[in-house]
Protein backbone atom coordinates (compact mmCIF):
# COMPACT_ATOMS: atom_id res chain seq x y z
CA UNK A 1 0.00 0.00 0.00
CA UNK A 2 1.11 3.63 -0.93
CA UNK A 3 2.09 6.36 1.68
CA UNK A 4 -1.29 8.22 1.96
CA UNK A 5 -4.13 4.93 1.29
CA UNK A 6 -6.65 5.58 3.71
CA UNK A 7 -7.44 3.89 6.62
CA UNK A 8 -10.44 2.37 5.20
CA UNK A 9 -8.11 0.58 2.61
CA UNK A 10 -5.81 -0.84 5.55
CA UNK A 11 -9.39 -1.54 7.14
CA UNK A 12 -10.64 -3.71 4.37
CA UNK A 13 -7.07 -5.74 4.42
CA UNK A 14 -6.49 -6.20 7.70
CA UNK A 15 -10.37 -7.38 7.47
CA UNK A 16 -9.05 -9.88 4.82
CA UNK A 17 -6.02 -11.01 7.16
CA UNK A 18 -8.12 -11.97 10.18
CA UNK A 19 -8.86 -15.23 9.47
CA UNK A 20 -5.26 -16.42 10.37
CA UNK A 21 -5.07 -15.77 13.31
CA UNK A 22 -7.41 -17.38 16.41
CA UNK A 23 -9.52 -15.61 19.17
CA UNK A 24 -7.67 -13.78 21.29
CA UNK A 25 -4.11 -14.30 19.36
CA UNK A 26 -2.57 -11.10 19.01
CA UNK A 27 -2.00 -8.98 15.53
CA UNK A 28 1.16 -7.23 14.37
CA UNK A 29 2.58 -4.33 16.28
CA UNK A 30 0.93 -0.78 15.01
CA UNK A 31 4.92 -0.45 13.58
CA UNK A 32 4.76 -3.54 11.84
CA UNK A 33 1.64 -2.54 10.22
CA UNK A 34 3.46 1.08 9.53
CA UNK A 35 6.26 -0.52 7.87
CA UNK A 36 4.53 -3.49 6.00
CA UNK A 37 1.94 -0.92 4.14
CA UNK A 38 3.86 2.42 4.39
CA UNK A 39 1.53 4.66 6.08
CA UNK A 40 1.84 6.20 9.25
CA UNK A 41 0.44 6.09 12.65
CA UNK A 42 -2.86 7.60 12.29
CA UNK A 43 -3.98 5.70 9.30
CA UNK A 44 -3.07 2.72 11.60
CA UNK A 45 -5.13 3.59 14.71
CA UNK A 46 -8.08 4.87 12.58
CA UNK A 47 -8.02 1.25 10.85
CA UNK A 48 -7.81 -0.81 13.93
CA UNK A 49 -10.49 1.67 15.55
CA UNK A 50 -12.58 0.26 12.80
CA UNK A 51 -12.36 -2.57 13.37
CA UNK A 52 -12.98 -2.65 16.68
CA UNK A 53 -15.91 -0.70 16.29
CA UNK A 54 -17.23 -3.72 14.36
CA UNK A 55 -16.48 -5.80 16.88
CA UNK A 56 -13.67 -7.75 14.99
CA UNK A 57 -10.26 -6.68 17.20
CA UNK A 58 -10.07 -5.48 20.53
CA UNK A 59 -7.45 -3.11 21.37
CA UNK A 60 -5.89 -2.84 25.06
CA UNK A 61 -3.68 0.27 25.68
CA UNK A 62 -0.03 -1.04 26.01
CA UNK A 63 -0.58 -4.43 24.40
CA UNK A 64 -1.86 -4.00 21.13
CA UNK A 65 -4.51 -5.04 19.18
CA UNK A 66 -6.06 -9.07 19.42
CA UNK A 67 -8.54 -10.66 17.24
CA UNK A 68 -11.95 -10.68 18.84
CA UNK A 69 -13.52 -13.63 19.90
CA UNK A 70 -16.70 -15.44 18.45
CA UNK A 71 -19.56 -12.95 18.64
CA UNK A 72 -22.75 -13.60 20.94
CA UNK A 73 -25.68 -14.03 18.86
CA UNK A 74 -27.89 -11.16 18.47
CA UNK A 75 -31.15 -10.68 20.45
CA UNK A 76 -34.25 -10.60 18.63
CA UNK A 77 -35.49 -7.60 17.12
CA UNK A 78 -38.61 -5.76 17.60
CA UNK A 79 -41.40 -4.93 15.72
CA UNK A 80 -41.03 -1.56 14.86
CA UNK A 81 -43.80 -1.69 11.86
CA UNK A 82 -46.06 0.15 14.50
CA UNK A 83 -44.16 3.27 13.76
CA UNK A 84 -44.90 3.73 9.93
CA UNK A 85 -48.57 4.70 11.06
CA UNK A 86 -47.55 7.13 13.65
CA UNK A 87 -45.12 8.88 11.50
CA UNK A 88 -47.24 9.31 8.38
CA UNK A 89 -50.83 9.83 10.35
CA UNK A 90 -53.03 12.53 8.33
CA UNK A 91 -52.22 15.96 9.61
CA UNK A 92 -54.99 18.18 10.98
CA UNK A 93 -56.60 20.45 7.51
CA UNK A 94 -54.53 23.65 8.74
CA UNK A 95 -51.27 22.11 8.77
CA UNK A 96 -48.45 21.11 6.14
CA UNK A 97 -46.82 17.52 6.49
CA UNK A 98 -43.41 17.44 6.92
CA UNK A 99 -40.90 15.54 5.13
CA UNK A 100 -37.48 14.63 6.46
CA UNK A 101 -35.41 13.71 3.04
CA UNK A 102 -31.92 13.96 3.69
CA UNK A 103 -31.13 12.47 0.44
CA UNK A 104 -29.80 15.46 -1.53
CA UNK A 105 -27.58 16.25 1.24
CA UNK A 106 -26.09 12.76 1.75
CA UNK A 107 -25.65 13.38 -2.08
CA UNK A 108 -22.53 15.88 -1.24
CA UNK A 109 -21.37 14.36 2.33
CA UNK A 110 -21.34 10.70 1.62
CA UNK A 111 -17.73 9.77 1.24
CA UNK A 112 -17.59 7.66 -2.16
CA UNK A 113 -16.35 3.93 -1.91
CA UNK A 114 -12.66 3.44 -2.39
CA UNK A 115 -11.41 4.37 -5.74
CA UNK A 116 -14.49 6.83 -6.61
CA UNK A 117 -13.06 9.81 -7.84
CA UNK A 118 -14.92 12.47 -5.77
CA UNK A 119 -17.01 15.15 -7.92
CA UNK A 120 -19.90 15.53 -5.89
CA UNK A 121 -18.18 16.86 -2.65
CA UNK A 122 -18.82 20.08 -0.98
CA UNK A 123 -15.53 20.28 0.60
CA UNK A 124 -12.02 21.26 0.06
CA UNK A 125 -10.05 18.52 -0.43
CA UNK A 126 -7.32 17.32 2.26
CA UNK A 127 -4.60 18.84 0.02
CA UNK A 128 -6.27 22.45 0.40
CA UNK A 129 -7.48 22.38 3.85
CA UNK A 130 -4.92 24.28 6.37
CA UNK A 131 -4.76 21.38 8.84
CA UNK A 132 -1.55 22.17 10.19
CA UNK A 133 -2.92 25.69 11.02
CA UNK A 134 -5.92 24.37 12.29
CA UNK A 135 -3.69 21.65 14.74
CA UNK A 136 -1.78 24.52 16.40
CA UNK A 137 -4.98 26.90 16.71
CA UNK A 138 -6.53 24.03 18.25
CA UNK A 139 -3.27 23.15 20.45
CA UNK A 140 -3.18 27.21 21.21
CA UNK A 141 -7.34 27.30 22.27
CA UNK A 142 -6.93 24.59 24.37
CA UNK A 143 -4.39 26.67 26.33
CA UNK A 144 -6.27 29.72 26.88
CA UNK A 145 -7.53 30.26 30.04
CA UNK A 146 -11.08 28.79 30.40
CA UNK A 147 -10.98 27.54 27.08
CA UNK A 148 -13.48 24.58 28.71
CA UNK A 149 -15.81 27.15 30.31
CA UNK A 150 -19.20 27.79 29.07
CA UNK A 151 -18.90 30.67 26.57
CA UNK A 152 -21.67 33.16 25.64
CA UNK A 153 -24.98 32.01 24.56
CA UNK A 154 -24.31 34.36 21.82
CA UNK A 155 -20.92 33.40 21.28
CA UNK A 156 -17.48 34.91 22.22
CA UNK A 157 -17.56 38.71 21.97
CA UNK A 158 -14.37 38.94 19.98
CA UNK A 159 -15.61 36.43 17.50
CA UNK A 160 -18.73 38.16 16.89
CA UNK A 161 -16.62 41.07 16.41
CA UNK A 162 -14.43 39.74 13.51
CA UNK A 163 -17.70 38.22 11.98
CA UNK A 164 -19.41 41.63 12.10
CA UNK A 165 -16.47 43.03 10.30
CA UNK A 166 -16.54 40.75 7.73
CA UNK A 167 -20.12 40.61 6.96
CA UNK A 168 -20.69 44.39 6.36
CA UNK A 169 -16.58 44.86 5.32
CA UNK A 170 -16.00 47.39 7.84
CA UNK A 171 -18.37 49.86 6.92
CA UNK A 172 -19.98 49.92 10.34
CA UNK A 173 -23.63 48.51 9.49
CA UNK A 174 -23.20 45.22 11.55
CA UNK A 175 -22.10 45.12 15.10
CA UNK A 176 -21.02 42.54 16.97
CA UNK A 177 -24.32 42.46 18.87
CA UNK A 178 -25.97 41.52 15.86
CA UNK A 179 -24.62 38.51 15.56
CA UNK A 180 -24.89 35.17 16.74
CA UNK A 181 -22.41 32.11 16.55
CA UNK A 182 -24.04 29.02 15.10
CA UNK A 183 -22.05 25.54 14.63
CA UNK A 184 -21.87 25.89 10.56
CA UNK A 185 -24.15 27.30 7.82
CA UNK A 186 -26.57 24.52 7.97
CA UNK A 187 -27.45 25.16 11.43
CA UNK A 188 -27.99 28.79 10.88
CA UNK A 189 -29.98 28.04 8.01
CA UNK A 190 -32.50 25.91 9.83
CA UNK A 191 -32.31 28.58 12.67
CA UNK A 192 -33.30 31.54 10.51
CA UNK A 193 -36.10 29.57 8.59
CA UNK A 194 -37.22 28.60 12.08
CA UNK A 195 -38.00 32.25 13.23
CA UNK A 196 -39.05 33.59 10.58
CA UNK A 197 -41.74 31.93 9.41
CA UNK A 198 -44.17 29.04 10.71
CA UNK A 199 -45.09 25.80 10.00
CA UNK A 200 -47.08 25.83 6.82
CA UNK A 201 -46.48 28.77 5.46
CA UNK A 202 -44.42 29.18 2.58
CA UNK A 203 -40.86 30.19 1.52
CA UNK A 204 -39.70 31.89 -1.37
CA UNK A 205 -36.28 30.08 -2.59
CA UNK A 206 -33.97 30.67 -5.56
CA UNK A 207 -34.43 27.58 -8.35
CA UNK A 208 -32.19 25.84 -8.96
CA UNK A 209 -31.09 26.26 -4.75
CA UNK A 210 -29.00 24.51 -2.26
CA UNK A 211 -30.42 20.81 -1.23
CA UNK A 212 -29.81 21.66 1.91
CA UNK A 213 -31.66 24.52 2.81
CA UNK A 214 -34.60 22.77 0.99
CA UNK A 215 -34.19 19.63 3.07
CA UNK A 216 -34.45 21.95 6.34
CA UNK A 217 -37.74 24.13 5.37
CA UNK A 218 -39.61 21.04 4.31
CA UNK A 219 -38.88 19.38 7.64
CA UNK A 220 -39.65 22.23 9.64
CA UNK A 221 -42.86 22.43 7.56
CA UNK A 222 -42.35 25.21 5.40
CA UNK A 223 -43.21 25.01 1.49
CA UNK A 224 -40.65 25.66 -1.08
CA UNK A 225 -41.80 28.22 -3.58
CA UNK A 226 -39.36 28.75 -6.89
CA UNK A 227 -38.24 31.85 -8.03
CA UNK A 228 -36.07 31.29 -11.06
CA UNK A 229 -32.61 32.35 -11.65
CA UNK A 230 -30.31 33.46 -14.49
CA UNK A 231 -26.83 34.25 -15.57
CA UNK A 232 -27.65 37.70 -13.33
CA UNK A 233 -29.53 35.77 -10.33
CA UNK A 234 -32.76 35.96 -8.71
CA UNK A 235 -35.28 37.86 -11.57
CA UNK A 236 -36.54 40.35 -9.28
CA UNK A 237 -39.94 41.18 -11.56
CA UNK A 238 -40.63 37.40 -10.71
CA UNK A 239 -39.42 37.66 -7.19
CA UNK A 240 -41.70 40.46 -6.83
CA UNK A 241 -44.86 38.24 -8.52
CA UNK A 242 -44.23 35.42 -6.22
CA UNK A 243 -44.37 37.19 -3.19
CA UNK A 244 -47.87 38.75 -3.93
CA UNK A 245 -48.72 34.87 -5.01
CA UNK A 246 -47.90 33.59 -2.35
CA UNK A 247 -48.34 36.17 1.03
CA UNK A 248 -44.78 34.95 1.87
CA UNK A 249 -42.49 36.36 3.89
CA UNK A 250 -39.15 35.04 3.44
CA UNK A 251 -36.49 34.89 0.79
CA UNK A 252 -33.95 33.24 0.58
CA UNK A 253 -30.89 33.87 -1.87
CA UNK A 254 -27.05 33.39 -2.74
CA UNK A 255 -26.53 36.35 -4.01
CA UNK A 256 -22.86 35.43 -4.67
CA UNK A 257 -21.53 32.75 -6.92
CA UNK A 258 -25.49 30.89 -6.36
CA UNK A 259 -25.10 27.42 -5.81
CA UNK A 260 -25.39 25.31 -7.97
CA UNK A 261 -25.50 28.27 -11.29
CA UNK A 262 -22.60 29.82 -9.85
CA UNK A 263 -24.60 33.25 -10.46
CA UNK A 264 -23.73 36.48 -9.01
CA UNK A 265 -26.55 38.99 -8.51
CA UNK A 266 -26.23 41.79 -10.90
CA UNK A 267 -25.72 45.17 -9.21
CA UNK A 268 -28.93 46.55 -11.06
CA UNK A 269 -31.03 43.90 -8.83
CA UNK A 270 -29.44 44.01 -5.98
CA UNK A 271 -31.77 46.98 -4.98
CA UNK A 272 -34.63 45.45 -6.65
CA UNK A 273 -34.03 42.41 -4.06
CA UNK A 274 -34.62 44.39 -1.30
CA UNK A 275 -37.38 46.82 -2.07
CA UNK A 276 -39.33 43.72 -3.34
CA UNK A 277 -39.03 41.76 0.12
CA UNK A 278 -39.50 45.41 1.66
CA UNK A 279 -42.74 45.90 -0.26
CA UNK A 280 -43.83 42.67 0.72
CA UNK A 281 -42.93 43.17 4.50
CA UNK A 282 -40.98 40.15 3.98
CA UNK A 283 -37.25 38.89 5.22
CA UNK A 284 -34.00 37.89 3.23
CA UNK A 285 -32.33 35.22 4.12
CA UNK A 286 -28.71 35.70 2.62
CA UNK A 287 -26.45 32.86 2.68
CA UNK A 288 -22.95 34.02 2.07
CA UNK A 289 -21.52 30.53 2.04
CA UNK A 290 -18.85 31.51 -1.21
CA UNK A 291 -17.51 35.09 0.75
CA UNK A 292 -14.32 33.51 0.73
CA UNK A 293 -14.59 31.28 -2.27
CA UNK A 294 -13.58 33.82 -5.11
CA UNK A 295 -10.90 32.25 -7.38
CA UNK A 296 -7.85 34.65 -7.94
CA UNK A 297 -9.37 36.19 -10.98
CA UNK A 298 -12.37 36.88 -9.31
CA UNK A 299 -12.25 40.35 -9.04
CA UNK A 300 -13.26 42.87 -6.31
CA UNK A 301 -16.39 41.17 -4.68
CA UNK A 302 -19.84 43.11 -4.24
CA UNK A 303 -20.61 43.77 -0.61
CA UNK A 304 -22.72 41.38 1.32
CA UNK A 305 -27.12 42.74 1.15
CA UNK A 306 -26.61 43.56 4.74
CA UNK A 307 -24.01 45.86 4.17
CA UNK A 308 -26.25 47.48 2.83
CA UNK A 309 -29.47 47.12 4.30
CA UNK A 310 -29.78 49.96 7.52
CA UNK A 311 -33.58 48.69 8.22
CA UNK A 312 -33.15 44.86 9.00
CA UNK A 313 -34.50 42.88 5.93
CA UNK A 314 -31.42 41.14 5.60
CA UNK A 315 -31.11 38.52 7.90
CA UNK A 316 -27.13 37.12 6.61
CA UNK A 317 -25.54 34.04 7.84
CA UNK A 318 -21.79 33.29 7.02
CA UNK A 319 -19.79 30.08 7.47
CA UNK A 320 -16.20 28.70 8.08
CA UNK A 321 -16.46 25.77 7.56
CA UNK A 322 -16.23 25.62 3.80
CA UNK A 323 -13.14 27.24 3.46
CA UNK A 324 -11.24 25.17 6.11
CA UNK A 325 -12.79 21.47 7.25
CA UNK A 326 -16.17 20.28 7.42
CA UNK A 327 -15.28 19.67 10.68
CA UNK A 328 -14.79 23.71 12.41
CA UNK A 329 -18.58 23.93 12.25
CA UNK A 330 -18.55 27.65 13.15
CA UNK A 331 -20.93 30.16 11.41
CA UNK A 332 -22.63 33.30 12.23
CA UNK A 333 -26.07 35.03 11.54
CA UNK A 334 -26.43 38.10 11.44
CA UNK A 335 -29.21 40.24 12.50
CA UNK A 336 -31.13 43.67 13.46
CA UNK A 337 -34.03 43.80 15.30
CA UNK A 338 -36.21 41.99 17.38
CA UNK A 339 -35.93 38.95 14.69
CA UNK A 340 -32.22 39.19 16.51
CA UNK A 341 -33.83 37.72 20.00
CA UNK A 342 -35.88 35.27 18.48
CA UNK A 343 -32.76 34.02 16.22
CA UNK A 344 -31.18 33.60 19.70
CA UNK A 345 -33.75 31.90 21.63
CA UNK A 346 -34.16 29.19 19.12
CA UNK A 347 -30.56 28.45 19.12
CA UNK A 348 -30.70 28.30 22.96
CA UNK A 349 -34.18 25.87 22.79
CA UNK A 350 -32.18 23.98 20.01
CA UNK A 351 -28.72 23.45 21.17
CA UNK A 352 -27.39 26.00 23.99
CA UNK A 353 -24.90 27.24 22.47
CA UNK A 354 -21.64 26.35 20.64
CA UNK A 355 -18.58 24.61 21.90
CA UNK A 356 -16.12 26.96 23.45
CA UNK A 357 -13.60 25.10 22.21
CA UNK A 358 -14.40 25.51 18.73
CA UNK A 359 -14.92 29.04 19.09
CA UNK A 360 -11.93 29.53 20.13
CA UNK A 361 -9.99 27.62 17.99
CA UNK A 362 -11.73 29.52 14.89
CA UNK A 363 -10.30 32.93 16.85
CA UNK A 364 -7.29 31.59 16.83
CA UNK A 365 -7.10 30.55 13.13
CA UNK A 366 -8.54 33.60 11.73
CA UNK A 367 -6.29 36.02 13.88
CA UNK A 368 -3.16 34.46 12.43
CA UNK A 369 -0.98 35.72 9.64
CA UNK A 370 -1.72 31.65 7.96
CA UNK A 371 -5.26 32.31 7.26
CA UNK A 372 -4.89 35.38 5.12
CA UNK A 373 -1.89 32.88 3.32
CA UNK A 374 -4.86 30.18 3.23
CA UNK A 375 -7.34 32.08 1.72
CA UNK A 376 -4.48 32.81 -1.33
CA UNK A 377 -3.63 29.52 -1.47
CA UNK A 378 -7.44 28.34 -2.12
CA UNK A 379 -8.18 31.24 -4.12
CA UNK A 380 -5.32 30.18 -6.72
CA UNK A 381 -6.09 26.22 -6.22
CA UNK A 382 -10.12 26.88 -6.92
CA UNK A 383 -8.87 28.71 -10.26
CA UNK A 384 -6.54 26.15 -11.69
CA UNK A 385 -8.98 23.42 -10.82
CA UNK A 386 -11.71 25.38 -12.57
CA UNK A 387 -9.88 26.09 -16.19
CA UNK A 388 -8.47 22.09 -16.04
CA UNK A 389 -12.18 20.89 -15.48
CA UNK A 390 -13.72 23.03 -18.13
CA UNK A 391 -10.70 22.17 -20.10
CA UNK A 392 -11.40 18.42 -19.72
CA UNK A 393 -15.21 19.06 -20.30
CA UNK A 394 -14.30 21.09 -23.73
CA UNK A 395 -12.77 17.87 -25.05
CA UNK A 396 -15.02 15.35 -23.66
CA UNK A 397 -16.82 17.19 -25.77
CA UNK A 398 -18.43 19.05 -23.66
CA UNK A 399 -18.13 22.12 -25.65
CA UNK A 400 -18.85 25.93 -23.56
CA UNK A 401 -19.75 25.13 -19.88
CA UNK A 402 -20.38 28.26 -17.30
CA UNK A 403 -17.69 28.77 -15.36
CA UNK A 404 -18.32 31.01 -12.30
CA UNK A 405 -15.01 32.58 -10.57
CA UNK A 406 -15.87 31.68 -7.24
CA UNK A 407 -17.14 28.71 -5.57
CA UNK A 408 -16.16 25.00 -6.10
CA UNK A 409 -18.66 23.40 -8.92
CA UNK A 410 -19.82 23.93 -12.37
CA UNK A 411 -23.75 22.93 -13.27
CA UNK A 412 -23.11 20.95 -16.77
CA UNK A 413 -25.97 21.42 -18.80
CA UNK A 414 -27.70 18.34 -20.61
CA UNK A 415 -29.66 17.51 -23.25
CA UNK A 416 -33.67 17.64 -22.75
CA UNK A 417 -34.61 14.69 -22.18
CA UNK A 418 -31.58 13.17 -20.58
CA UNK A 419 -31.62 10.96 -17.58
CA UNK A 420 -29.77 12.53 -15.08
CA UNK A 421 -30.07 10.19 -12.17
CA UNK A 422 -29.14 7.26 -14.82
CA UNK A 423 -26.22 9.27 -16.13
CA UNK A 424 -25.08 9.42 -12.06
CA UNK A 425 -25.17 5.70 -11.77
CA UNK A 426 -23.74 5.01 -14.75
CA UNK A 427 -20.64 7.27 -13.80
CA UNK A 428 -20.92 5.58 -10.57
CA UNK A 429 -20.16 2.23 -12.17
CA UNK A 430 -17.30 3.97 -14.03
CA UNK A 431 -15.58 5.30 -11.29
CA UNK A 432 -16.78 8.17 -10.58
CA UNK A 433 -19.12 10.29 -8.31
CA UNK A 434 -21.45 13.59 -9.83
CA UNK A 435 -24.67 15.03 -8.10
CA UNK A 436 -27.87 14.63 -10.49
CA UNK A 437 -29.48 18.52 -10.53
CA UNK A 438 -33.26 17.35 -9.52
CA UNK A 439 -32.55 17.78 -6.02
CA UNK A 440 -31.61 21.65 -6.28
CA UNK A 441 -35.37 22.10 -7.20
CA UNK A 442 -37.81 23.03 -4.88
CA UNK A 443 -40.64 21.86 -8.21
CA UNK A 444 -39.75 20.20 -11.38
CA UNK A 445 -36.82 21.24 -12.93
CA UNK A 446 -36.89 22.86 -16.78
CA UNK A 447 -33.97 20.85 -17.79
CA UNK A 448 -31.30 17.82 -16.44
CA UNK A 449 -28.35 18.75 -15.11
CA UNK A 450 -25.57 17.36 -13.07
CA UNK A 451 -23.50 19.35 -10.84
CA UNK A 452 -19.41 18.81 -11.00
CA UNK A 453 -17.28 20.19 -7.75
CA UNK A 454 -13.91 20.45 -8.66
CA UNK A 455 -13.00 21.26 -4.73
CA UNK A 456 -12.55 17.09 -3.29
CA UNK A 457 -10.85 15.63 -6.06
CA UNK A 458 -6.94 15.18 -4.73
CA UNK A 459 -5.42 16.67 -7.86
CA UNK A 460 -5.49 18.04 -11.31
CA UNK A 461 -4.72 14.50 -12.64
CA UNK A 462 -7.46 12.81 -10.33
CA UNK A 463 -9.81 15.59 -12.09
CA UNK A 464 -9.26 15.34 -15.74
CA UNK A 465 -9.23 11.44 -15.00
CA UNK A 466 -12.57 11.49 -13.22
CA UNK A 467 -14.14 13.54 -16.28
CA UNK A 468 -12.66 10.97 -18.39
CA UNK A 469 -14.82 8.39 -16.20
CA UNK A 470 -17.81 10.77 -16.68
CA UNK A 471 -17.28 10.42 -20.63
CA UNK A 472 -17.26 6.39 -20.25
CA UNK A 473 -20.37 6.77 -18.05
CA UNK A 474 -22.06 8.93 -20.83
CA UNK A 475 -21.27 6.35 -23.73
CA UNK A 476 -23.22 3.49 -21.17
CA UNK A 477 -26.47 5.31 -20.24
CA UNK A 478 -26.85 7.83 -23.42
CA UNK A 479 -24.58 7.66 -26.75
CA UNK A 480 -26.06 5.53 -29.92
CA UNK A 481 -22.19 6.13 -31.20
CA UNK A 482 -20.27 4.40 -28.81
CA UNK A 483 -17.18 6.87 -30.16
CA UNK A 484 -19.28 9.86 -28.35
CA UNK A 485 -18.48 11.65 -25.10
CA UNK A 486 -19.90 13.66 -23.04
CA UNK A 487 -22.91 15.46 -24.16
CA UNK A 488 -22.52 19.57 -25.54
CA UNK A 489 -23.99 21.96 -23.64
CA UNK A 490 -27.09 23.00 -25.16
Amino acid sequence: MEHGSSELELAGLLRRDLDRYRPGERLPSSRELMRRHRVGPGTVARALATLAAEGLVVTRPGAGAFRAGPRAAAPPRGDTSWQQIALTAEPSPDEVPRTVDAGGVLATLDTPPPGVIELNGGYLAPALRPERALAAALARAGRRPGAWERPPMAGLPELRAWFAREIDGGAGTVGAADVLVTAGGQSALTTALRALAPPGAPVLVESPTYPGMLAAARASGLRPVPVPVDADGVRPELLRRAFEASGARVFVCQPLFQNPTGAVLAPERRGEVLAAARAAGAFVIEDDFARLLGHEDAGPQPPSLAAEDPDGTVVHVRSLTKVTSASLRVGALAARGPVAERLRAIQIVDSFFVPRPLQETALELVGTPSWSRHLRTVARELRERREAMVRALAAGPAGPVPAPRGGYHLWLPLPPGADEAGLAAAALRAGVAVAPGRPYYAAEPPAPHVRLSFAPAAGLAELVEGVRRLGVGWRECFASDPDEGLPRAP
